[in-house]
């Protein structure tokens, strides 16, 4: 399958217009290679982060995917051209990508967020989607920068798991430029960075309700979760 890209104030934001058609791109770059890559989650924060710094708008246009998750980022390319442009939530596409990924014995790994965190995502999981193979989970020190001995034990560990997928939960910009400068040390797999996506499936932060999604107003319904946001 081939996927086309539209360009959005100069950031790569890839077509596609189902959760369905980003697993099946995802499955198929699984299955059909042996070298790693990485997929980006896109919405308007990313894309204006990517216009003010060049290293991060590097990292953005140089993953093989790059998933439209701002619902104003699917109405844009719209009016580009493309119709069927979908929107792509991220903590959603995780979700339906574990429940699928059974039947395709996808094995996943965590990276990111803190270790009540990840034992409460890995609970869940369990539960809501069994049969799910996990082979790892990492709660990094929460600091800027890893230091090259961290870094190189993430990716060791990262490459004896076996993963097919290694689900990295950073925060952008950092996840993304995390990435981009590490994917190419993994044997193989695709690493996605999908931000609050741990929250989501934990339990520590609740969706938005369907009306609020439709109307893109999902932002304000994480702020009022958690208003310390707005001093980030």
């Amino acid at each position: 399958m081939t996927i086309s890209n539209v360009k959005i104030l100069g950031i790569k934001i890839s077509i596609l217009n189902s959760y369905k058609a980003a697993y099946t791109v995802l499955l198929r770059r699984i299955k059909s290679v042996s070298y790693s890559d990485y997929i980006t989650v896109n919405n308007v924060h990313t894309v204006v982060e990517g216009v003010l710094n060049k290293d991060y708008r590097e990292a953005l246009n140089n993953s093989f995917l790059a998933l439209p998750d701002g619902k104003p980022l699917s109405i844009v390319a719209k009016l580009k051209g493309h119709k069927n442009m979908g929107r792509i939530f991220g903590p959603t596409f995780m979700e339906k990508t574990i429940d699928w990924g059974r039947q395709d014995n996808l094995k996943h790994f965590f990276f990111g967020s803190s270790e009540d965190t990840l034992e409460k995502l890995q609970r869940v999981i369990k539960l809501k989607y069994s049969g799910a193979t996990i082979v790892g989970a990492i709660s990094p020190p929460y600091k800027e920068k890893f230091t090259e001995e961290e870094n190189d034990e993430f990716i060791n560990i990262m490459n004896e798991s076996g993963a097919d997928i290694f689900w990295i939960g950073l925060g952008a910009p950092k996840q993304e430029i995390w990435m981009y400068k590490n994917y190419k040390k993994l044997n193989r797999g695709v690493m996605i960075g999908i931000g609050a996506g741990f929250d989501y499936l934990a339990g520590n932060t609740k969706h938005a309700p369907q009306w609020m999604k439709k109307f893109a107003f999902e932002w304000l319904y994480r702020l009022i979760q958690e208003p310390g946001r707005l001093y980030l």
